[in-house]
């Protein structure tokens, strides 16, 4: 909060710390046993479970005589405050406005605090009105579902305001809450909610079956209950966004039990969920399903974070409908269709298949006819079990696919591209967590993005959106198949587009397209590589306009991620993470050849010479 828009008595209380908490409102009154003097000390950070260490963050009353620029401002900052029903920024309101307003129909994000100034009002001719616009750089959204969508341009909108008895009160306003980044940061934080993949006409060739779950990122208020935010939010449903390519277990209209039903684990970490009469009837294994996807969303939510070990779901008389336990959630955990990633892998200077072990030094052949001397490979993919892997050849023209084990034959060619040069032919493929290699054939006169069952000959053209006169340079996708990450270059700039795939058609003649495709990085002027890092996170490396490369993580919704930005090596040309957790990162560089980042070190080379490195996947 600046200094030059807020004066002393308006800045909201911080609690927290337990020295604040001792001072009480310290910021309002001062605090008398607060020292101005002696050594300083350090203070031990290390993390307390017997109080809550969040800042929290309380509006201020409006005071008397205030004008409309400074009732405004302070309607502005206690909308920033933690109250769970910002009960003091409706003070601020005219009664009728009051009832109206719905604070989380919808937020609007700007990249800094709105910026307050009066307007003349010709539509008042008694004089008594003013109009305040609020202006600044919109850079996103965040709907009454939660999602978050990037959105940028001007952002001007106009506050009335008119005297109550002596006092200013507004009267009309926008629609929902209007934030800068840095508060939008604070009070909202991002969870996964999580819904089943419908897999249609790949269901019956899942190697996952119907259990797949897929990541649905939103942005919940940090209140004082997390834990009952994020069970309301599964029960209504996904996104907008993802609803087509994913469903949820829980009947239509499912509720908590009741209306101020609260969800809490216990001392144990074992949660109770009381459902309202819609889930009465369901059977046990529908009802596996749904704890299941109340189970991954809630884990870690809390203070202080926490697993949850089992789930119990109770019909509204508080019987038991089932209950499912941690472990024996794991049958449908998201790592299940992402693997184990034992290795890392890249293409050696050699045009062969290597690859490394997190413990390993030197990387090692791979088995089979891609560690061979003259395989001539530029690209490589390697399948969730890596058992298969797939190569395209250093000339861009021909993919090949081969099974990871001495004894066995290259084969022919599974596809050829006629595009001309490896800039111009296939992508580097990417293998989903279901069994489907997908690739690029970027041929400017045909281009294509394909998709091979198990790697097999017969190839699924994929229907995709018009890009604008763009070309796909590369593709990532995700292990639950649903998603797909696409580097496009349109007009000398290459941006980072992710898109939902649909599947349709039948089981012996696939109906698949990209839809719902919209850039992830709406900051980075140019994306020179991507990997996927997580159920909702990428690892990007791009620049801003006029800026350096950087390494960074963001949320599939296209808001950065909640995780430092990386200490990137200099010129990345391609990146590698793991889905799952605590896994080096590896990426090729210009200068200093394939370069891996373990836990707790520095980057470093693990070889002179080799081109895109990749995880299975």
């Amino acid at each position: 909060m600046g200094a030059d828009r807020y004066r002393l008595r308006r800045t909201p209380r911080l609690l927290g710390a337990p020295a604040l908490l001792a001072c009480g409102a310290l910021l309002l009154t001062g605090c008398a046993s607060m020292p101005d003097s002696g050594d300083v000390r350090r203070v031990d950070s290390s993390p307390r479970t017997d109080v809550d260490t969040r800042v929290q963050v309380y509006g201020v009353s409006p005071g008397k005589g205030e004008q409309p620029t400074e009732l405004v401002n302070g309607f502005l900052e206690a909308t920033t405050s933690n109250e769970e029903d910002l009960a003091t920024a409706k003070e601020y309101l005219a009664k009728d406005a009051g009832r109206k307003w719905d604070p989380f129909a919808v937020t609007t994000v700007l990249a800094q605090a709105p910026e307050v100034r009066v307007e003349a009002d010709p539509g008042d001719r008694d004089g008594d009105g003013r109009t305040v616009v609020l202006s600044g750089e919109r850079i996103a959204t965040v709907d009454a579902t939660h999602a978050y969508r990037s959105s940028g341009g001007k952002y001007e909108e106009r506050v009335h305001l008119s005297k109550v008895g002596s006092e200013w009160r507004i009267d009309r306003l926008p629609r929902g809450l209007v934030l800068g980044e840095p508060d939008f940061q604070r009070i909202y934080e991002s969870v996964n909610k999580y819904y089943f993949a419908e897999l249609g006409s790949d269901a019956g060739n899942s190697r996952a079956g119907q259990g797949v779950l897929v990541a649905d990122p939103v942005y919940l208020r940090q209140g004082v209950d997390p834990v009952t935010a994020a069970v309301k939010a599964l029960l209504d449903g996904p996104t907008s966004w993802l609803d087509p390519v994913v469903s949820t277990s829980f009947p239509a209209g499912t509720q908590l039990g009741g209306q101020d039903e609260k969800v809490t684990p216990d001392d144990s970490n074992a949660l109770k969920v009381r459902l309202s009469d819609r889930a009465a009837d369901v059977g046990q294994a529908r009802c596996a399903r749904m704890a299941a996807q109340l189970l991954f969303t809630v884990q870690g939510l809390g203070q202080p974070a926490s697993e949850v070990r089992s789930v119990r779901l109770e019909r509204q008389d508080g019987a038991e409908l089932c209950t499912l336990s941690r472990d024996a959630a794991r049958s449908y955990a998201p790592e299940g269709v992402i693997g184990r990633g034992d290795h890392q892998y890249f293409v050696d200077a050699d045009h062969r298949v290597v690859r490394l072990s997190d413990d390993a030094r030197q990387p090692q052949a791979v088995p089979g006819p891609f560690g061979e001397d003259g395989v001539g490979l530029g690209s490589v993919a390697v399948s969730r079990d890596e058992r298969l892997a797939a190569g395209v050849t250093k000339d861009g023209r021909s993919l090949y696919v081969t099974e990871l084990r001495s004894g066995v034959q290259l084969g022919k060619a599974r596809l050829r591209s006629q595009g001309g040069s490896a800039e111009r032919g296939l992508s580097a493929p990417s293998w989903d967590g279901l069994g489907g290699l997908w690739v690029a054939d970027r041929n400017p006169q045909q281009p294509k993005l394909l998709r091979l069952r198990e790697g097999e000959e017969k190839a699924d053209e994929v229907q995709l959106p018009d890009l604008n006169g763009g070309a796909i340079t590369a593709l990532r996708m995700s292990a639950d198949g649903t998603r797909i990450a696409m580097l496009v270059k349109r007009a000398g700039h290459t941006t980072l587009q992710l898109g939902r795939v649909e599947r349709g058609g039948s089981e012996e003649a696939p109906e698949l397209s990209v839809r719902g495709l919209h850039s992830v990085s709406p900051r980075l002027e140019d994306v020179d590589a991507v990997s996927w890092a997580g159920g909702s996170r990428l690892v990007v490396a791009g620049r801003e306009s006029g800026g350096v490369q950087r390494l960074q993580y963001v949320e599939t919704d296209g808001s950065p991620a909640d995780v430092p930005a990386v200490p990137g090596p200099n010129g990345v040309e391609a990146v590698a993470a793991f889905e799952g957790q605590n896994r080096p990162l590896i990426a090729e560089t210009t200068n200093d050849g394939i370069v891996r980042l373990l836990p707790n070190t520095d980057w470093k080379t693990v070889a002179k010479e080799g081109s895109l490195p990749v995880y299975p996947g």
